[in-house]
């Protein structure tokens, strides 16, 4: 019998912790918006405005990365909501932007051996710095790289990538879990089973753990395309369409001085409906081009406040959880210039059209 794994088997007392803490702290702006604070929910001020620089979260629930000015130099550290500051000269930075908490835990690293570890909402460290590479917590459960060699691109541009070492996936007590867990991420880490024996479901992946039996995790790529293939395009009505597109639609307009614009599903897909059937039809085809992408929300296109979900305390898209889906359909006549572009942003009420761009064609 397979058996669901709630987040809560792997973090017993932390789960009590975060239902009662529904406090969460919002960052403002002082006067000159130079500095940043927190207010609590009620609008009382926690902490007075005095970051700048790597703060980067606008929601603080239980540890955060802060900067400030200390004369002429920055000091940066990790603060919890009890005021405690630890892991000074130890922020993890990637993509220019330091680490965003995720469940209570936020990752750091020690320079002096280049290693990394994390840090829990009291500021204790849960995992020592013996890793060469982290992931963010996902469900109780952190896939490490231990012993790899950083190499750097020759490009010049500070890519890099990392060479030998071995993969776990451990939980957040440094217990290994699964060894030789290979990187991937379209595995859906939220959708866990253990069974004594492996998953059948083909839009699983099963992974054989130290303990015998088997995790199976539901792979994005492979839950997306058997939605795309038994769900959307065996029934393209008008009303199935409303039924899996989001609440507002998401086009590419030329005329628009603004390029993208949004329009309540029901209109767009009532105005643009006989165009958007027929290029979704071109998917049935056998000689169709076409390629399946997963990509994050653009945060600088959906900036409303009703996708704020869709993404964490540092307004990241949490892409973990809610990955889009774009589907790149490519022109026949391969001398023509162009794609097709339609976007699914997977929600908790499944995957959902959420934007619609197309080459030679004009959406109203």
């Amino acid at each position: 019998m397979k058996q669901f794994i709630p987040l809560c088997l792997f973090l017993f007392l932390n789960c009590a912790l975060f239902a009662q803490n529904k406090d969460t702290w919002v960052s403002f702006w002082d006067k000159d918006t130079t500095h940043i604070g927190f207010k609590d929910q009620n609008g009382k001020i926690k902490i007075e405005p005095k970051y700048m620089g790597l703060t980067f979260a606008n929601k603080f629930d239980d540890i955060i990365v802060v900067s400030e000015e200390n004369k002429e130099n920055w000091k940066s550290y990790y603060l919890t909501k009890s005021g405690k500051t630890v892991g000074r000269d130890s922020l993890y930075i990637y993509d220019n932007g330091a680490d965003c908490e995720n469940e209570g835990f936020i990752r750091f690293k020690d320079y002096k051996t280049n290693k990394m570890g994390l840090f829990n909402a009291q500021g204790n460290i849960v995992i020592p710095t013996e890793y060469s590479d982290l992931t963010r917590v996902r469900n109780g459960m952190i896939i490490a790289l231990k012993g790899a060699t950083k190499v750097m691109d020759s490009g010049g541009d500070g890519h890099f990538s990392w060479v030998g070492g071995k993969e776990y996936l451990i939980d957040i007590n440094n217990k290994i879990l699964i060894e030789n867990f290979g990187y991937n991420d379209e595995l859906n880490f939220y959708s866990l089973q253990k069974s004594k024996e492996p998953s059948k479901d083909e839009i699983r992946e099963n992974f054989l753990a130290v303990d015998g039996e088997y995790y199976s995790f539901t792979n994005f790529d492979k839950e997306f395309k058997s939605w795309l293939k038994n769900n959307l395009l065996t029934d393209l009505s008008k009303e199935n369409l409303l039924k899996n597109s989001y609440d507002k639609i998401t086009y590419w307009k030329e005329q628009e001085a603004e390029g993208w614009i949004s329009k309540p599903k029901a209109s767009f897909i009532e105005q643009n409906y006989k165009l958007i059937k027929a290029k979704l039809l071109e998917l049935k085809l056998a000689d169709c081009d076409y390629h399946i992408f997963s990509q994050s929300l653009n945060k600088f296109i959906y900036e409303a406040d009703e996708y704020d979900h869709y993404f964490d305390n540092c307004h990241q898209p949490k892409d973990w959880i809610n990955p889009v889906k774009n589907i790149v359909i490519s022109p026949k006549n391969k001398t023509d210039h162009g794609q097709d572009h339609f976007e699914f942003l997977r929600t908790g009420n499944g995957y959902k059209l959420i934007s619609i761009s197309l080459r030679k064609a004009e959406l109203k």
